[in-house]
């Protein structure tokens, strides 16, 4: 029997999650939570053998979850549901060492099959999906374009991110430009949607 932990923030996905996996003979829900503090709590007291965690989970959002359910239960495979799949949010799913990646459009069967191979030992990863993250572009932009660009995604101005990150206006200016070429971005709100989307930031 493998016991599963389903967190997920809206109540009435998380109920058809629970019953989906409670309806397979091998699958046993041990808990079911609906924020991302929640999730660490939940795990050391119920000891499940993986996790299906939603991508925008309140308070530390999923990959944030995933990483205190880490420490928690070491044990516990997780897998990330998302309501819109990128390839990017594939690549920062494996690098908080999550083992599953799922659209919450999946039908159910096939996240109970990919539960089992979880369990086996697996991955359970949509073929598309890994595909994707596996041909998109390598991230072009340097450490510090990356520290600009997170800066800005809050809408900070130049002066606002050259006072956050100790540079000047005239750096902080270049280093928009720069990464307006790299992204091939029309402004930094684009840039910011492409650099997300693609797993850069």
């Amino acid at each position: 029997m493998l016991r599963i932990l389903v967190a997920e923030h809206l109540p009435l996905v998380r109920r058809g999650l629970v019953a989906s996996l409670a309806a397979e003979a091998d699958l046993e829900v041990v808990a079911d939570v609906g924020h991302g503090q929640e999730v660490g709590v939940a795990a050391m007291e119920h000891e499940p053998d993986a996790a299906v965690i939603d991508l925008d989970l309140p308070d530390l959002g999923g990959l944030n979850a995933a990483a205190r359910l880490r420490e928690a239960a070491p044990g516990c495979r997780v897998l990330i549901l998302s309501a819109q799949p990128n390839p990017g949010q594939v690549r920062r799913a494996f690098e908080a060492h999550a083992v599953g990646f799922m659209s919450l459009e999946v039908a159910p069967e096939s996240l109970a099959e990919g539960l089992r191979a979880m369990g086996a030992g697996g991955r359970a990863v949509d073929s598309e999906l890994a595909l994707a993250a596996l041909e998109s572009a390598a991230n072009p932009l340097t450490p510090r374009e990356r520290d600009v660009l997170r800066v800005a995604a809050g809408g900070a101005r130049s002066t606002e991110i050259a006072g956050e990150l100790f540079l000047s206006v005239g750096t902080v200016r270049n280093h928009l430009s720069r990464i307006m070429c790299k992204t091939g971005a029309r402004n930094r709100i684009d840039a910011v949607r492409i650099a997300s989307d693609s797993g850069w930031l």
